[in-house]
């Protein structure tokens, strides 16, 4: 079973009613309660009879959330599958029209032309407030002479940011000589997020970087660069609008991997580094990778609602469809396909992932914002792994602002273990 918990890749089974009942100790009648208010999903039986089967993610969900309100032991267990919110925060809402950047929808931010570095800014003032322009961050040096041999070696995109992070952080006077001292301040560590997050996009193509680094582009003007060697504006759009809808999704993996390294005082190397580790796992930042395999096997347009009756018939999810937060469909990835869909022309890839999309729809299979991020790669004409490095990249504005809160708060985040016997 594969759980995504920023995007929800699933191939996760169905129950039957009675093994629902049983799990969550209810009666039918209040089954199919939760399931006509959209708290469980459920879908025709692919056997016999007229039966319906439930999403276990859910029940396993709800359960969680019961367990949680009734003491102290079943919220430490609950609290962090699904369950009850462990942290308080004012960074992002959660709401049935996607994320809130300190009460700024990300898809209206989008559709005002909010530019990365604008929204990152947002995400990192406690006041909530956009620039009215996109500001220039300076550009942190790159070590080439450490990095140039690893990263040839290195094909994945993504995994050459714990290579650029580990060097600038053994780099880094700050790492030296603040061991044991204080955490820097506040303004310090934005300072500091802007010249990292402005050089992340070396990762894209280290090979091209000095052609992409000048010291008036922005971070989508230089992953643009990167990837078709020129800034067009219509694709250093697309690419703004994927960072901007991925800048932060609450409490992920990431996230929440980087909030326990802030607490631990740590500097702003290790807590990026942290959330980069989790970004490798492909229940996470690598999930679009799940996608971008899955379209390499459908030959053509039309055999796409074979493959996506397959898995129902199957009693799966489609790799990169369904969220656990959003019961009627991802907003970030209906923006983001329909941007990559104007940009991109007739692009044989995204016409096979396009007919996905609508056979999926019917069986109640909305795409995430994964999907989303595959169909702007290959809108921009990119290689394989784009998607997962433009994620990261956008998620980098708001592991800033995690780190920053946390410290902030002065807590150090230490949950506790349910002990239980071997025997």
């Amino acid at each position: 079973m594969l759980i995504n918990v920023d995007s929800t890749i699933h191939t996760t089974q169905f129950v039957s009613s009675p093994e629902a009942c049983a799990m969550l100790g209810i009666r039918r009648e209040t089954l199919y309660a939760y399931a006509s208010r959209g708290l469980v999903r459920s879908y025709p039986s692919a056997g016999k009879g007229r039966g319906r089967m439930y999403l276990r993610d859910d029940i396993l969900r709800l359960k969680a959330r019961h367990d949680a309100r009734s003491g102290h032991g079943p919220v430490a267990a609950g609290a962090l599958r699904w369950g009850e919110p462990v942290l308080d925060s004012s960074i992002t809402e959660m709401t049935v029209d996607g994320p809130r950047y300190r009460g700024m929808l990300a898809t209206d931010l989008v559709a005002r032309g909010a530019s990365f570095e604008q929204v990152a800014e947002l995400l990192w003032s406690g006041g909530g407030v956009l620039p009215p322009t996109s500001p220039h961050w300076p550009t942190a040096a790159i070590p080439e002479a450490e990095l140039a041999p690893l990263a040839a070696r290195t094909r994945r995109p993504l995994a050459r940011m714990p290579l650029l992070l580990a060097a600038w952080q053994a780099h880094s006077s700050f790492g030296r000589s603040r061991r044991g001292a204080s955490p820097p301040s506040a303004e310090a560590t934005r300072r500091l997020a802007r010249s990292l997050i402005a050089a992340l996009p070396w990762i894209v193509n280290p090979a091209r970087w000095p052609d992409a680094a000048p010291r008036t582009a922005r971070v989508a003007e230089r992953i643009c660069l990167l990837l078709n060697r020129s800034a067009q504006p219509a694709r250093v759009r697309l690419i703004d609008a994927a960072l901007v809808l991925c800048a932060d999704h609450e409490l992920t993996v990431s996230s929440f991997a980087a909030r326990v390294v802030a607490s631990s005082g740590a500097d702003l190397y290790a807590v990026l580094l942290a959330a980069a580790s989790a970004f490798s796992g492909p229940l996470h930042g690598t999930a679009s990778e799940a996608v971008e395999a899955l379209v390499e096997d459908i030959p053509q347009p039309h055999r796409a609602k074979r493959m996506a009756a397959g898995y129902a018939m199957r009693g799966e999810a489609i790799p990169g469809f369904g969220h656990h937060l959003y019961r009627q469909g991802d907003p970030r990835g209906r923006v983001l396909l329909d941007l990559s869909t104007e940009a991109a022309g007739d692009k044989r890839e995204l016409r096979i992932l396009n007919a996905l999309v609508e056979a999926a729809e019917p069986l109640g299979q909305h795409p995430s914002v994964d999907v989303a991020l595959v169909a702007a790669a290959y809108a921009l004409g990119a290689p394989k792994g784009t998607a997962s490095t433009l994620f990261a990249l956008g998620r980098a504005a708001g592991l800033v602002a995690h780190a920053l809160e946390q410290r902030e708060s002065g807590v150090l985040i230490r949950p506790r273990a349910r002990y239980i016997s071997p025997g």
